[in-house]
């Protein structure tokens, strides 16, 4: 029997309803077309086989008992170099002639802990001469514009070498739901493409990428699993959770058989540690993929992963950049008009677009001005007040309004959708932006992505209610989204900050209301006279200096670790007027020290005529973190080129050595192009992904090598004696 995507719906619990699923670790059969032997490590006795094993390897004797040698001195020979390497998550590949007819073997060799390796045997595949492919295939990766041209790129890329009916990208977002982001397919198949799935249909399992290999192989779903013996050697189960022959969840062949799906490979996406995407090939006849194939297919995925970031954080830099062009407007707009806000409206596209927002909303200063599709006004101000209720923090989104609250439903058209920034501390000052409704039709059984790791599933399909429509729903803001957000509140706060200090020092009649806004600012800031004097401090500026230690301006010299240079500043200041901007280091009243950014402005009346002197401190703890996860990268990558240089001279190292060199440039290129002022926590991570995926494609790379430098050696020693070795 077949049936469509959109027949395989709504999963039914098996059993009861708090079962926990399927553990990968007590899955204990495997796939039959390759043999899997557990060994202990000290003395290489095997412990343990597939009950496959004597018949692959053509041996009249069980394995277990006998030494690791038995199979053949080729193994142990080119084992023993490796045992003191870490084995994982990368599996050492060696090839070997084993058993009694001296068969070649690809060996893919695991150290799951308790002093044991797991060895898997699979046939071994022909000499390819990939390179110049996948050399291609790295180029148009790396100059993809896009995610979405880089989705393509790679589905299509895969599906030429893998030869697979049908490759698909999938897409997560943050809340876990799915979409088939790319497509290739040959022409009969049905398209996917587009199709969305919600979060309970992406197994648990596959949204953890450290526990789980990064390719997943089915070869036939009709194939019977092969059992271990014996079970339990060592009193617990043998942990195949990074093992390519682990067998899957009968469900998931049940499902498989329903979609005509005889085999799959199922590649990760991991980006800055999250898993972000899945690559699924579906074929219609049983196929298996040879261990080099995949391994090439691994390193691909690892460029795609990199170049992604790299993409996602080239857009966020693009959105930043039109902030900053919108900050520079609004303070240019106080000049002319004395009204920053104005220059949010002649800008709006730009405020709309960085957020691929509809609409938006100010709320200040008891006004309220609007751009693009809102709500109408008391829509808004009811949103204002629900805005108000909420606790505080940086951001507030939702892409459900009616969802927090039903009474919203009647502004599902404007405002399913809402995000926004607080201007102040107290209530009532926001910065909005609104999405409409996307009414969605989501497919709520299998998803296509459940090959990722069928271990998961203990839930079956169940054939009616096939699809379910969403209403009252925006397209999600994604972290990206927040942070522009937050930083575009920032700016208007800080707009919004200096045009209230201006109002101070010009109005003293609004001195107390504008007193009590700037000080409960959040931005660390200095209000002087002509003289220097004290005017205001901001409650932000005493914790960065601690409480009464910064009275005047002459008192700023003692408290950073430059006091000369900042005393010449200062005096240019006051007798010249130079605006002054400089990184210091802050001397707190702990003894700790924090470095900052200080701006300082003279504020005028009329030209020649100062009013008084404005300084603002913002923190660089974060901007420097990130410069060290940089410099730390470029450490780490130069390291790595070090060492891995002299094994890829001469030979076979010869057709990995341009691999390399494009792999090092595009960490290189990626770490050039993240955006450090966008989400600044975030970008540590960014790097030590980047960092762990050039070490984890480095040691790809060396494992390929060793993999053809034996396959050479084998195939030399074939040719001089003309008999297979033993």
């Amino acid at each position: 029997m077949s049936v469509s995507f959109s027949a395989l719906t709504r999963f039914t619990i098996a059993g009861s309803e708090g079962r926990d699923p399927e553990s990968l670790h007590s899955i204990q059969t495997i796939q039959p077309h390759g043999a899997l032997i557990s060994v202990r490590e000290q003395d290489l006795e095997i412990l343990q086989a597939s009950t496959n094993a004597r018949r692959m390897l053509g041996l009249d004797d069980a394995l277990p008992g006998h030494r690791l040698g038995w199979l053949g001195e080729d193994l142990v020979e080119r084992l023993r170099p490796h045992l003191d390497a870490p084995l994982n998550p990368v599996a050492l590949a060696l090839r070997c002639r084993l058993g009694a007819g001296a068969t070649e073997f690809d060996v893919l060799v695991h150290r799951p802990g308790s002093g044991l390796l797991v060895l898997e045997l699979e046939p071994a595949g022909p000499s390819l001469q990939l390179s110049g492919r996948v050399e291609e295939a790295l180029q148009r990766i790396i100059a993809a514009p896009s995610v979405r041209a880089l989705g393509e790129e790679v589905v299509a890329t895969l599906k030429r070498l893998t030869g697979y009916d049908r490759v698909m990208l999938y897409r997560l977002d943050e809340a876990g739901h799915g979409e088939v982001f790319a497509e290739a397919r040959e022409p009969a198949l049905p398209a996917y493409l587009g199709q969305c799935y919600p979060e309970a249909c992406v197994p648990r399992m596959a949204r953890q990428p450290g526990r789980r290999p990064r390719v997943r192989l089915l070869v036939d779903v009709d194939s019977v699993p092969v059992p271990l013996q014996p079970m339990h050697p060592l009193g617990e189960p043998l942990d195949l959770s990074l093992c390519t022959l682990r067998s899957v969840s009968p469900l998931h062949i049940q499902i498989l058989k329903m979609m005509d799906v005889r085999a799959t490979l199922v590649v990760s996406l991991v980006v800055g540690g999250r898993l972000w995407g899945l690559i699924a090939c579906h074929h219609r006849t049983p196929r298996f993929v040879h261990y080099e194939i995949r391994a090439l297919c691994e390193l691909l995925a690892e460029t795609v992963a990199t170049r992604i970031a790299a993409l996602e954080s080239f857009i966020q830099e693009q959105a930043e950049l039109a902030v900053r062009r919108l900050e520079r407007g609004m303070i240019e707009a106080i000049s002319c008009s004395g009204d920053w806000r104005s220059a949010l409206v002649t800008d709006g596209d730009a405020l709309l677009a960085s957020l691929e927002a509809s609409g938006a909303a100010l709320f200040c200063d008891g006004e309220l001005q609007t751009l693009g599709r809102v709500p109408e006004q008391g829509g808004l101000l009811r949103i204002r007040a629900w805005l108000d209720r909420q606790p505080r923090a940086a951001v507030i989104a939702t892409s459900s309004l009616m969802r927090e609250d039903p009474r919203f439903a009647t502004l599902k058209e404007t405002a399913s959708g809402v995000l926004a920034v607080p201007l102040s501390s107290g209530c009532g000052e926001y910065l909005v932006w609104f999405r409409p409704e996307r009414v969605r039709t989501l497919i709520l059984g299998a998803s296509p992505l459940l090959c990722a790791d069928g271990a998961e599933l203990n839930r079956a399909p169940a054939l009616a209610g096939e699809q379910r429509e969403v209403r009252g729903r925006a397209v999600p803001w994604n972290s990206g989204q927040t942070a522009i957000a937050r930083l575009l509140g920032e700016s208007v706060t800080d707009v919004l900050q200096q045009f209230r200090s201006v109002r101070l020092l010009i109005a003293q009649a609004q001195l107390a209301e504008a007193q009590a806004r700037v000080r409960i600012s959040d931005q660390p800031m200095l209000i002087t006279d002509p003289e220097g004097r004290l005017v205001l401090a901001t409650r932000s500026l005493e914790r960065l200096f601690g409480a009464g230690r910064l009275e005047s301006l002459d008192a700023l010299p003692g408290l950073v670790s430059d006091p000369a240079t900042v005393r010449a500043a200062l005096a240019a200041l006051r007798d010249d007027y130079q605006p002054w901007h400089a990184e210091l280091e802050v001397c707190g009243a702990d003894g700790r020290k924090t470095p900052v950014l200080l701006r300082a402005d003279p504020v005028f009346s009329a030209p020649g005529r100062v009013l008084g002197f404005m300084f603002l401190f913002t923190d660089l703890t974060g901007i420097k973190a990130a410069e060290d996860a940089r410099q730390r990268l470029h450490a780490g990558i130069a390291a790595r080129q070090h060492r891995t240089s002299a094994p890829l001279c001469g030979g076979d190292g010869e057709r990995y050595r341009e691999l390399f060199a494009a792999i090092i440039g595009n960490a290189r290129l990626a770490a050039e192009e993240v955006a450090d002022g966008v989400d600044l926590e975030r970008v540590p991570a960014v790097f030590e992904g980047f960092e762990h995926s050039v070490s984890h494609t480095t040691t790809l790379l060396e494992r390929l090598l060793w993999y053809a430098a034996q396959r050479q050696d084998g195939e030399g020693r074939d040719e001089g004696d003309g008999t297979p070795g033993h």
